[in-house]
């Protein structure tokens, strides 16, 4: 419990730091000398000294070290080893807390020679044997005899050196010089102890053979064969070394020689397969016979009873020559950690195996070979679970990934193309939590909004409209620092869509359409047929096009291009306009709207006061091969003066172009027809009627004269409905709408008025304007005043005086002389040098 747990293991002491006091930490660790000097512990010091630190999937962290390490104190059977770990937020260990730990480990008996193979270096210690004159040894100059590490000058004129054997040569170095080639070294009153890092330059690499499976062995016996040996390459680290004591004319000689596996491991069939030949040459030196004393192996330095492996399946097979251990892969004791493979997510199952060796020999008497090796298996690529489901009550996504194993985080995501660190999420309106579950690994949940910016939303079908998250998640593994991605894509089908809906009416002069939004055609574009309808294109032909966010909103003239016209009894006509939405990426069709009206073929005749008929023929539908530039009136040489594609229209006076007259008691009626014949033929195949009839009061009004009369007015008394109306443009085309006033204007901006009389509908008034003021109010009384128009004329004291505009004869102006427009350049009320404003 706490930051740290203390394990006693035989020669080997194990600290772990807790990940659930040391995570997401920096560290420095150091360890102690019986002064209290803090010595920081590094990869060189570490190998040199006798500490190994390794790191698991649980990201705690293990300390280990030799009974014989620098730093340990011992005293009898008991040493001691003090470390401090320095824990810190940031890299530069600034605010760091101390955590200090001193432990005591009981062993003993030591065994004449002890070694041990640990993940970093190899260790021998050997038991100081009764001296022997070595007559050829050659003596080193005094004065480099003096020259040996500290710990070894324990007794006054002891003196030591290191000898290597090596295929091409022996070297001697004395113990200070090996100690600065990395090599550790110390002494006892009763051991010698070498330490030796795998990297070291003397370290040779040596093959070892082993007796063949048992399977081959007992077929070789059916065969009446003798069995074998067989060299299978399992290769060992070695070091040939003696050491040499010199005591006054005495010189005592160890061997130090030290072997460790760094192969042997195999894979099949799911299990990891570990074999260390019983019989290492290099140990084994002038050794005439061997008897094995005991072989105990675990997990992580703790001993297992043949009970514990076999609840485990563990196997351990203690064979002749060999012994080997078959761990399944998965497995208790050992653990799987994250690993990266060319950007592809994957296991590796790692396991931290312990053998000892013990045996009987006739030069060492007693021998013990601890072996440390920590097995991970091959690259195994994983696949990440991704699932998702909606919560619809709040319109929320839930999108869990994984699971994980303890050693992996998430760092960050990249949004639409923008990467943001885990906590920045929330402002994308991302949350995210870790889920754990009891075996200790780990999930990630995303709670992301339907309606986030980042979730893509399209229109599927009927009601169904699809939620798309793409979003890239960047994880990191502790302690290797790994990198991954997982990129997470997420369709959700939700029954919310809103179609857009439409309403059409017609004013007698125009065709209109509004549709309402829905929630899914955000860009969806109006065309009609294939022609896309832009706000350019609708000026064009003008057409009103307007679009506030909620609704979409389309006028046609009666008379355009896109309305198509069909027959409705004999004394109507049905004009229509069909409008198609797309999607604006792919065009794909999704919707068509139209609205239909019936007019009176009159609204397609003017008669005019002065006899002049105006006459628009349209192209019914059914007739598309109807040329409406062949179109005539009954008097074939009058043709229209304006064609469009479907329609012709003339204007021509009532005396003339084949043109009838009829009369009765009140009234004399002009008949005429557009006509359309097929070349070569007299039958037309298209035949519009038109009456004008006007009414006859008094003989007066119905004589040719070869000149008018002048006209006469007399003052009368009435009631008249006017309209006035501020325009957008000098085309008058749209007016203001209520919503729309207050109207802000810059000073001297122009102002377009059109005045018009509504009531009553009589061709022969005309309107004339007698007087037009403005006021700083609404009340058309208060003061200051300001007059535009004076009698019917521009106010000539004015600056910018009014400007009439003509008015002509359109679809909407069926009687010109019922309009008066007249421009004003916008200005204020001031009084001397002082704005009046209300």
């Amino acid at each position: 419990t706490g930051p740290m747990s203390l394990v006693c293991l035989g020669n080997l002491l194990r600290i772990t730091l807790s990940a659930e006091y040391f995570e997401d930490k920096y560290l420095s660790l150091f360890v102690i000398d019986q002064s209290g000097t803090a010595w920081e512990l590094d990869e060189a010091m570490a190998a040199q000294c006798g500490y190994a630190v390794t790191y698991t999937t649980w990201r705690s962290i293990e300390f280990r070290a030799s009974a014989l390490s620098c730093h340990s104190h011992l005293e009898k059977d008991v040493f001691t080893v003090t470390i401090q770990i320095k824990a810190s937020h940031t890299p530069d260990m600034s605010n760091a807390t101390t955590h200090l730990k001193s432990a005591s480990c009981r062993y003993g008996p030591w065994r004449p020679r002890e070694l041990i193979c640990e993940s970093n270096y190899m260790e021998v210690s050997v038991r100081r044997e009764v001296p022997q004159t070595i007559k050829d040894f050659i003596q080193d100059e005094s004065e480099d005899w003096a020259l040996v590490f500290p710990e070894a000058m324990a007794e006054e004129a002891s003196v030591w050196q290191i000898v290597f054997h090596q295929p091409e040569e022996k070297r001697a170095l004395l113990v200070s010089n090996a100690w600065s080639a990395g090599y550790g070294f110390n002494t006892t009153d009763s051991r010698v102890l070498l330490r030796v890092p795998y990297t070291a330059a003397q370290v040779q690499l040596v093959k070892v053979g082993v007796l063949l499976l048992a399977q081959q062995a007992a077929r070789l016996c059916r065969s009446n064969q003798m069995p074998s040996l067989q060299d299978q390459g399992i290769t060992f680290s070695v070091l040939r070394s003696n050491t040499f004591y010199k005591y006054q004319w005495v010189i005592l000689m160890l061997d130090t020689s030290v072997a460790c596996p760094v192969d042997g491991v195999d894979y099949t069939n799911k299990t990891i397969t570990w074999t260390v030949p019983k019989y290492i040459p290099p140990l084994s030196a002038g050794v005439t016979s061997f008897k094995d004393v005991l072989v105990e192996a675990g997990v992580d330095l703790r001993k297992l009873s043949a009970k514990e492996m076999a609840s485990r399946k563990y196997v351990l097979l203690n064979e002749l020559k060999a012994i080997t251990m078959k761990i399944p892969i998965g497995a208790e004791g050992g653990y799987y950690k994250t690993s990266v493979s060319n950007g592809q997510l994957g296991v590796k199952y790692t396991i931290n195996l312990f053998l000892e060796h013990q045996w009987e020999d006739n030069k060492w008497r007693l021998t013990k070979h601890t072996i440390i090796k920590e097995i991970e298996t091959l690259f195994e690529q994983t696949e990440v679970a991704i699932t998702h489901n909606l919560n619809l009550s709040v319109r929320l996504m839930n999108v869990t990934v994984g699971t994980f194993l303890p050693d992996v985080e998430l760092v960050n995501l990249t949004i639409e193309g923008i990467t943001v660190a885990v906590p920045e999420a929330v402002q994308h309106g991302y949350l995210i939590h870790r889920t754990s579950y009891a075996n200790g690994s780990k999930a990630y949940v995303m709670e992301v909004p339907l309606d986030a910016p980042s979730v893509r939303k399209e229109y599927l079908r009927e009601d169904m409209r699809a939620y798309t998250l793409n979003v890239t998640l960047t994880f990191i593994t502790y302690p290797s620092r790994e990198t991954f991605v997982i990129p997470v894509n997420v369709l959700s089908a939700v029954k919310d869509a809103v179609l857009p809906s439409a309403r059409g009416f017609c004013d007698g002069r125009n065709l209109h359409l509004v549709i309402t939004h829905g929630n899914v055609d955000q860009n969806w574009l109006p065309f009609i047929s294939d022609w896309h309808l832009t706000q350019e294109a609708a000026q064009k032909y003008n057409y009103i096009l307007r679009d506030n966010g909620t609704h979409l909103a389309i006028s046609v003239p009666f008379l355009s291009p896109h309305v198509s016209y069909e027959g409705f009894h004999t004394s109507a006509i049905k004009a229509s306009f069909y409008l198609t939405l797309k999607d604006g990426i792919t065009l794909a069709h999704r919707g068509d709207f139209s609205v239909s009206c019936i007019f009176s073929p009159s609204e397609l005749i003017q008669c005019l006061p002065n006899g002049t008929v105006i006459i628009t023929a349209i192209k019914l539908v059914g007739g598309e091969d109807l040329d409406t530039a062949l179109l005539v009136l009954r008097d074939r040489q009058c043709k229209p003066s304006l064609v469009t594609e479907k329609t012709a229209t003339f204007k021509f006076n009532v005396n003339a172009c084949g043109t009838s007259r009829k009369f009765n008691s009140t009234t004399m009626t002009y008949e005429n027809e557009v006509l359309y014949f097929r070349p070569g033929n007299d039958t037309p195949i298209y035949q519009l009627k038109l009456l004008c009839s006007y009414a006859v009061k008094q003989n007066a009004d119905v004589r040719y004269e070869s000149k008018n009369p002048p006209p006469s007015i007399k003052p009368g008394f009435g009631c008249l409905a006017l309209s006035l109306k501020l325009f957008k443009e000098k085309s008058y085309s749209e007016p203001y709408q209520e919503s729309e006033y207050p109207v802000v204007k810059y000073l001297r901006e122009a102002l377009y008025f059109e005045v018009e009389l509504l009531q009553p509908k009589d061709a022969r008034l005309d309107l004339n304007l007698d007087d037009c003021w403005a006021t700083s109010s609404q009340s058309q009384d208060s003061l200051p005043q300001w007059h535009i128009l004076i009698h019917g004329c521009e106010n000539n004291k004015d600056s910018y005086r009014a400007v009439f505009h003509q008015v002509n004869y359109s679809l909407r102006v069926k009687f010109p002389q019922h309009f008066k427009r007249f421009e004003v350049r916008m200005f204020s009320f001031v009084q001397d040098t002082s704005l009046l404003q209300e």
